[in-house]
């Protein structure tokens, strides 16, 4: 596989789980990423913002962003449930693994490929 290819199945695999942590950093990759970086930058980019506490919003932001794929997939069940966890997740009721493990679910049942392959929602 080519340098870019390494990079961006890189990038894939951890764009979700970046955005959980670091919308700052997330920002930083991407615009890295038009350019010609090398895939050790990339990785350090990556490490450093996982190294950074998630708030609330950060898991939140990207939750909604992994919820795009299904919204106008799922059924009304599935958004009622959806918009419960999250409610839920924001007032403290709901721990963050019942929100991924339900983005989880749904990707595998919506057959996203690309999701199924992020590490944030590796179970």
């Amino acid at each position: 596989m080519k340098k870019r290819g390494r990079i961006e199945q890189l990038w894939a695999y951890e764009k979700y789980r970046v955005m959980y942590h670091s919308q700052k950093h997330y920002e930083q990759i991407r615009a890295a990423l038009k350019g010609e970086p090398s895939y050790d930058a990339v990785a350090h980019l990556i490490e450093s913002a996982k190294a950074v506490p998630p708030t609330r919003g950060s898991m939140v932001n990207a939750f909604d962003h992994m919820w795009g794929y299904f919204k106008n997939r799922c059924d009304e069940a599935e958004k009622v449930q959806y918009g419960k966890l999250k409610h839920d997740f924001l007032s403290g009721d709901t721990p963050d693994s019942a929100v991924i493990a339900f983005l989880h679910d749904l990707s595998e049942k919506y057959n996203v490929e690309y999701l199924c392959q992020s590490s944030l929602l590796e179970l």
